[in-house]
């Protein structure tokens, strides 16, 4: 439902949303619906001191309705207060944290805590980190238990640094219902450092996801004590006001956080305001308005306009992947939402020649009143161009002339409908809802909308939405395929009991969330999500807030609710930061014996390239770039060779990481690899000249970088590997292709990193064998394994090896950073095309946004699926009127992990392959210019598909059986449009000149 039920005694609640300019405030009655429920509001600049500014607003609203003290039965708050202390780097907000991260045998040891956090942030906020044993695999199961006296060690360590925030992160922790390993270290913290001492539990933070987990216990920690501040002041205000009833904030999610909750998890509430405007917007407006899967809510404000999408159930969408706060990545759920520069503040200017009109980025802001033409400044804005569009705005009628007027119009309209594509769930045409005291710029149609709804009220949504929220619970669990049904009885059953004990009452329970999903690799294994949002039973929560409140001390700084940003300086961001290099200017190190020993800006590169490389496949090499960082950092030496160098007898070892992505997000690194390694020069004993990547697409592109390291063997790594992108098998390899039998890809080492080892021996009677005998091997260990493949030698890589890789990794990453940091996106695809060889060898395909995507499971643990692109129009591309090129108006890309073909659809119903593998298949992202993985393909993304060329193995005959149209069951005979070009070599062009 998108109303709460009407509780048992008093039926009226305080909605509060604290924006960045200002604060609104509403009185509803919860016995009604809709409009007519809202008694009083109240608009008014947000106060730089958020608690005094809070306590005015009340008073404010409560002036309008007055004698309704004693009849209200909640208050609820929305504040970005928290999240702002973060983004200023304010350092008399954020404390120090210590983190005591849970994990065995080596795993995550080479990522440790605070790795990829921007300097001023991890200088203010990183007080003391370490790694003491523990953890658990994703299904549940112990990898080593804790030791009590390492952590007690910690905690005199903690104490010595007088730390007063500790965050305890155990590998699995999420999945780990049985020992409760973080929950055991709390105790025994606890005990050592007393009850004065802020003891955050990431699994209680987040979900699955380590790194990202742990980095947002860490954000949450540091602001515990400031969110008491803060929280306690909303209380003293209320109790002023003579307000008798409990006090909510609302989460990210749209659901309400006791003032208990709001203490210990402060970093829930950080971004609620987007959602609050989505969720009052679905109360305003009505369900029977909303389209069968659901609406776009555009909210127009005096800077940005941000839009969501609202589902059925009144709740908005979340995003999917992960999001960054201040460049800390993190996993929490937030709204899905998309924003531009468009506002009613908005600037517009035109062309030196007169003929283009732009509107924004830059805005006059709150100045709006001062400056725009309509109240008798001198600045064109878009409301001025609203008010010669009709509105009532302001004192005074802007002179602008007709041409700019329906110019600026124009723009603001594509721009609108842009973002609005941005959100939409399919190509139908949908309901907007358009809240936000900018409403008046949205025209009265848009392309791809069926409807314009403007509901009463509009201008408070977010306040309305903070009134009207509720309490959720989730709960999930891992089972076997038979059991889906009843895993998701005791799951549902578990989030009603998680939602009642937050003081929900549950009668009125609606499910949010019902969701199955399969695990790759982990065969017959289903993961059951459940989420409940109930209506507050406010009467039976208000017995526990007074006991709370009563014991409440007075915020710092007594009645006056002092707040004093301390901003240091040096601190600040540009203050910190690493100097920026221009990147037209380096030059990577050669030595003069021929070795790339790399940099910092050099794997940055080589990662970027890596998984465009990836073609959609091959696992996001994020993870393994900060472990190769961390070498870097720690001295490490990482030497690239060129295969040309090495002997013809030389040992050349191809490694590699196989299994579930969702094992290697919780549990990164390890020693699986070292072990294949060296379990492998054990069983044919012999020692190795050089480390070689399987395949170069993708996250093992990077692997033999590590291992190669000075830390580890110290030997180089070939420049080269042995596919040229990534592919989803173990036999599509160039030395399959070279031979007929697949005993000569084996013995292959297989190492789970904890002890167990294993030789699968040249005796596989056919692929399908070798296959399932890697495969299975891998889901004993874990779902991943460190894999080593038979040696080959310095001939054989010159015979079947595909060179030069690793150098056209770097240069693919490098043509993607230089243009990022020109400010010239729109010519990389040019520069790409170029690294690759030229028009003949690489070309862009398509451009087009995703309309549909379609992922599944396959029984061999592989993620199969298709994703549907349409046409972008001239001004989604950011061209103005240039003509976009004649071609398919759609494009559909199939896949199984690694994109397989690209097949076009004409207006006039014909098809046609545009490209099928072994050529390389590309998605970029047209804001980046960075690979898309087929994790990442969602609805609305604008993407530039390119092809190029597979290396000349891969299109012989043997080469197309191997890798080609036959080997994915497609009947598609192959085109040879494109010619492969041997990429440079980093090393040939920039070694010493004798």
């Amino acid at each position: 439902m998108m109303t709460p039920t009407p509780p048992a005694g008093p039926s009226l609640v305080i909605g509060v949303d604290v924006g960045g300019t200002n604060t609104d405030a509403v009185l509803l009655d919860t016995k009604h619906t809709g409009p007519k429920s809202v008694i009083a509001w109240n608009k008014s600049p947000t106060a730089a001191n958020v608690t005094l500014g809070v306590q005015k607003t009340l008073t404010d609203l409560l002036r309008k309705a007055p004698e309704n003290e004693k009849n209200i039965a909640a208050v609820t708050i929305g504040t970005t207060h928290f999240l702002n202390a973060i983004l200023e780097h304010d350092a008399s907000r954020l404390e120090k944290v210590a983190v005591i991260r849970l994990a065995s045998y080596n795993f995550s040891s080479q990522t440790p805590s605070f790795i990829d956090w921007p300097s001023a942030l991890k200088r203010i906020i990183k007080g003391h980190a370490a790694i003491v044993p523990g953890g658990c695999n994703i299904d549940g199961t112990r990898i080593a238990d804790i030791d009590a006296e390492a952590i007690a060690e910690q905690a005199q360590i903690i104490r010595s640094k007088n730390l007063k925030n500790v965050v305890v992160a155990g590998i699995g922790s999420p999945m780990d219902t049985k020992y409760r390993q973080e929950a055991q270290v709390r105790e025994i913290l606890r005990s050592k450092l007393g009850d004065d001492v802020n003891i955050v539990c990431s699994h209680e933070i987040s979900g699955s996801g380590l790194l990202a987990r742990e980095n947002a216990a860490i954000l949450n920690a540091s602001i515990i004590n400031f969110a008491q501040r803060t929280i306690r002041g909303f209380m003293q205000a209320m109790s002023q006001l003579g307000l008798r009833c409990p006090l909510y904030l609302t989460a990210n999610t749209g659901h309400l956080l006791s003032f208990s909750e709001a203490v210990q998890f402060p970093i829930r509430i950080f971004s609620s305001g987007a959602t609050n405007s989505i969720r009052g917007a679905a109360y305003l407006a009505g369900q029977c308005l909303l389209d069968s899967d659901g609406a776009v809510v555009v909210d127009i404000g005096g800077t940005t306009t941000d839009v969501g999408f609202l589902l059925r159930n009144g709740y908005p969408r979340l995003a999917s992947s992960r999001t960054e706060i201040a460049g800390i990545k993190v996993n929490l759920e937030v709204l899905q939402v998309e924003s531009i520069a468009l506002g009613g503040g908005s600037s517009v200017r035109t062309s030196e020649d007169g003929e283009t009109v732009f509107v924004g980025p830059g805005s006059v802001g709150h100045e709006i009143t001062t400056k725009a033409l309509c109240f008798g400044g001198t600045m064109p804005t878009a409301t001025d161009i609203a008010v010669l569009s009709g509105a009532s705005v302001g004192t005074t009628k802007p002179a602008l002339s007709r041409t700019t007027v329906d110019k600026a119009r124009a723009r603001i309209q594509a721009m609108l409908e842009n973002l609005v594509d941005r959100v939409k769930t399919s190509a139908e045409p949908c309901t907007v809802i358009l809240v936000g005291g900018g409403a008046v710029l949205c025209p009265d149609r848009l392309e791809g909308v069926s409807k314009i709804v403007i509901p009463e009220l509009a201008g408070v949504a977010n306040a309305i939405g903070a009134a009207i929220a509720q309490i959720g619970g989730k709960a999930e669990k891992m089972t076997d395929s038979a059991s889906v049904e009843l895993a998701k009885t005791e799951v549902k059953a578990a989030a009603l009991a998680d939602a009642e004990s937050r003081g929900a009452d549950i009668s009125g329970a609606v499910v949010t969330k019902d969701e199955v999903v399969g695990i790759p690799y982990m065969e017959n294994a289903k993961q059951v999500l459940i989420e409940v949002a109930c209506p507050a039973d406010h009467a039976r929560f208000y017995s526990s807030f007074k006991e709370n409140q009563l014991d409440a001390p007075a915020p710092e700084g007594g009645p006056g609710f002092e707040e004093i940003k301390a901003i240091d300086n040096d601190l600040q961001p540009n203050r910190l930061a690493e100097p920026v290099v221009d990147i037209s200017k380096y030059r990577p190190s050669i030595d003069a014996s021929g070795k790339w020993l790399l940099s910092k800006l050099d794997v940055e590169f080589i990662s970027i390239g890596c998984y465009i490389l990836g073609c959609g496949g091959g696992g996001s090499p994020y993870s393994t770039y900060l472990e190769v960082v961390n070498l870097v950092e720690e001295g490490r030496t990482l030497a690239i060779v060129d295969a040309s160098s090495l002997a013809a007898d030389a040992v050349l070892v191809p490694v590699g990481a196989v299994g579930s992505p969702a094992v290697a997000d919780e549990r990164p690194g390890g020693d699986l690899v070292l072990h294949a390694l060296q379990t492998m020069e054990k069983e044919l004993e012999t020692k190795y000249d050089s480390i070689l990547a399987v395949e170069i697409g993708g996250s093992n592109g990077l692997q033999p970088l590590i291992w190669a390291s000075s830390k580890y063997y110290n030997l180089p790594c070939v420049d080269g590997d042995l596919m040229g992108r990534a592919y989803p098998n173990f036999e599509k390899m160039t030395s399959f292709v070279d031979s007929t039998d697949i005993n000569k890809l084996f013995p292959v080492a297989l190492s789970s990193g904890t002890g167990r080892n294993v030789i699968i021996p040249a005796t596989q009677p056919d692929v399908q064998a070798a296959d399932y005998a890697i495969r299975s091997t891998c889901v004993e260990m874990g779902s991943a394994a460190g894999a080593t493949g038979v040696p080959i030698s310095g001939s054989d890589m010159q015979r079947f090896g595909i060179l030069n890789t690793h150098s056209l990794a770097w240069r693919l990453g490098r043509a993607v950073s230089l243009a990022r940091q020109r400010g010239q996106l729109f010519s990389v695809m040019d520069d790409i095309i170029r690294e690759f060889g030229g028009a003949q060898s690489a070309k862009v395909v398509f451009r087009g946004k995703i309309i549909s995507v379609e992922h599944s499971l396959s029984s061999t643990a592989h993620t199969t699926g298709k994703v549907v692109l349409q046409q972008l129009s001239p001004d989604e591309l950011g061209v103005g009127d240039m003509e976009v090129s004649h071609g398919p108006e759609r494009v559909v890309v199939e896949f199984v992990n690694e994109n397989l073909s690209a097949k076009g659809i004409y207006s006039d119903g014909s098809e046609e392959y545009l490209a099928v593998v072994p050529d390389l298949i590309m998605l970029l992202d047209v804001s980046t210019g960075e690979a898309v993985g087929t994790p990442e393909y969602r609805y609305g993304l604008k993407i530039i598909l390119m092809v190029a060329a597979p290396h000349p193995l891969w299109t012989t005959e043997r080469g197309l059986e191997i890798g080609g149209p036959p080997a994915f069951g497609l009947s598609v005979k192959y085109k040879y449009d494109l010619r492969y070009v041997k990429p440079k070599s980093v090393i040939e062009e920039y070694k010493p000149v004798p």
